[in-house]
C-alpha cells in the first residue's frame, strides 16, 4: 500500500471551518476504489495544523487519486486557505492495513 501523512498549516481564519473546506474532497477522495483511508485529526499543539494520514492499495491507486477530478479541484480550491506549502512523508509499506501496538496491549480485548 501507499502510506501517507501530511501536514497542512491553515491560515488563523480558516482554522476552525477547515473540515468543512476540505470536505468535498475528502467525501470523494474516500468513495474512490483504490482508497484505504483518508483521515484528517487536528494537532493538540497547534490549532491551526491539521494532519492528514491516507493510504491507497497501490501505486495504480495513488496515480488515480492524483490524476482525479477531486485532486485537481482541490488544487486550486484549498490552497488560498493555508498559510503555507503542505509537508508530507509517503512511502510504500508491504502491508494492506493497520498493525497492532503491541507494545500497548490491551488485555482481555483482543
Amino acid at each position: 500500500m501507499i502510506f501517507i501523512t501530511a501536514k497542512f498549516r491553515v491560515r488563523p481564519e480558516y482554522a476552525d471551518q477547515w473540515p468543512g473546506i476540505a470536505a468535498e474532497f475528502t467525501a470523494a477522495t474516500r468513495a474512490e476504489p483504490g482508497c484505504l483511508w483518508f483521515d484528517w485529526s487536528r494537532s493538540v499543539e497547534d490549532p491551526t495544523e491539521y494532519v492528514l494520514v491516507e493510504a491507497f492499495r497501490d501505486d495504480e491507486a495513488g496515480a488515480a487519486h492524483v490524476r482525479s477530478e477531486h485532486f485537481r479541484a482541490a488544487q486550486q480550491t484549498l490552497p488560498p486557505h493555508l498559510a503555507e506549502t503542505p509537508r508530507i512523508v509517503n512511502t510504500t509499506l508491504a502491508q494492506d492495513g493497520w498493525s497492532l501496538l503491541g507494545e500497548m496491549a490491551v488485555s482481555g480485548l483482543e
